[in-house]
């Protein structure tokens, strides 16, 4: 079994290709304690934002092993340089037949780094904190942000439910919704005492608000951030689009990338508005472009608590969604009109709506972005992270 690592800030240098031995780590007698995160993909996804949210606040008290298990990396640009922060390079076996060996394998890498804690993320992660219940070799963490487009329809796969209750039992698992702590604790059945539901928060203060403008449809941009991935279902906001008169049609700018991506270009290129979506790919700093819109939009089959929709509040922007997971109570009250159901026509006519009345998108991105000041700040959930991670008490956070 061959792994390596490749680190970033002062032990390695973030570009650096040399592989260097893994050492295992104690945070004992006040040295940083080491976290083991293994995450589906560390690419431009909600879980791995967040992580280098928190990581880099949370600064040189922790050190960082990181498996990504797709080997996507793109998040690693934008972590502090200071950061003591690492990459294992690991092949694990796909599919169900490699579940046995992967456990193994796992069972190998924890006994060998020793990391004071094992995070993992969502459901292509869960084989591990598995392994590491059959006999614990550290305390585990595991974080569900939401569902593939498998799940999207809110149904969940019998095999994965089980899955989740023989492998979480033993972990504590964070949810950022309050529909997936419904779904933690009532479908998969997990301890309630082990459930933690920790909001997303941003920081709002770094953000400036955007400028109202008040232009014509044609001249006004409509906003995308996030994986190009199925059940983000993209390809309803082109058709959403399309739906719009010509002389009516406002620019979509799709910021992010994904396997979705070639489909999304056909279809533009199918229904006569290529020429308005423009498809900027993974940009490290996805708030540069957002602020230049007018209107973040969010068509997916599936979320939980997106990241991109704090983005847009803390933006001062208009959030036009389908209804999905929590957005509903994430956004201002004034907003919640522009919440729509999974169509097209709907998310059509809800930005015909808001783009065209500009003191209306001053008042909702205003509301926006008071509720996401008062409400998602991230003070308080780095706090809490910072609890969490140094393993200290934390009581059970139920949705209220």
């Amino acid at each position: 079994m061959a792994m390596t690592v490749v680190g970033n800030g002062v032990r390695h240098g973030v570009t650096g290709r040399g592989p260097t031995a893994i050492e295992s780590g104690s945070g004992g007698d006040g040295a940083p304690r080491t976290l083991l995160h293994i995450f589906s993909s560390f690419g431009s996804g909600g879980a791995a934002v967040r992580f280098v949210r928190l990581a880099n606040r949370l600064g040189p008290r922790y050190r960082h092993r990181i498996l990504a298990l797709d080997h996507r990396r793109d998040s690693a640009s934008l972590l502090a340089p200071e950061l003591d922060v690492g990459f294992l390079d690991l092949e694990m076996r796909p599919g169900k037949t490699g579940v046995a060996a992967n456990l193994a394998i796992a069972r190998r890498v924890l006994s060998r780094l020793r990391p004071d804690l094992l995070l993992s993320y969502n459901w292509g992660a869960v084989e591990w904190p598995l392994a590491n219940r059959l006999a614990p070799l550290c305390p585990s963490i595991h974080f569900e942000d939401g569902f593939g487009p498998e799940e999207a329809d809110g149904r969940q796969i019998r095999r994965r439910v089980w899955m989740r209750r023989l492998a979480l039992g033993g972990a504590r698992v964070v949810v950022p919704s309050r529909a997936l702590w419904s779904i933690a604790t009532g479908v998969w059945r997990l301890p309630t005492p082990r459930v933690l539901h920790i909001p997303n928060g941003i920081d709002a203060g770094a953000v400036t608000p955007v400028t109202v403008r008040d232009a014509p449809l044609s001249e006004l941009t409509v906003g995308y951030v996030g994986a190009l991935r199925a059940e983000k279902n993209v390809a309803r906001l082109v058709r959403a689009l399309a739906l719009l008169p010509p002389q009516r049609r406002p620019w979509l700018r799709v910021i992010g990338d994904g396997p979705e991506r070639p489909h999304l270009e056909r279809l533009a290129g199918e229904l006569a508005v290529a020429e308005r979506v423009v498809f900027t790919g993974h940009v490290a700093d996805p708030m540069r472009l957002l602020v230049g819109c007018d209107v973040l939009a969010l068509s997916s089959d599936t979320e939980q608590m997106p990241l991109s929709v704090l983005e847009g509040m803390a933006a001062g922007l208009p959030v036009v969604s389908t209804d999905v997971g929590d957005v509903r109570e994430m956004v201002a009250a004034a907003n919640q009109a522009l919440i729509v159901p999974k169509a097209e026509q709907p998310l059509a006519a809800a930005l015909e709506t808001v783009l065209g009345a500009p003191a209306l998108r001053r008042a909702l991105g205003q509301a926006n972005r008071a509720r996401v000041e008062a409400v998602y700040n991230e003070d308080h959930m780095v706090a809490t992270y910072d609890r969490l991670f140094a393993g200290g008490a934390l009581p059970s956070h139920l949705p209220t």
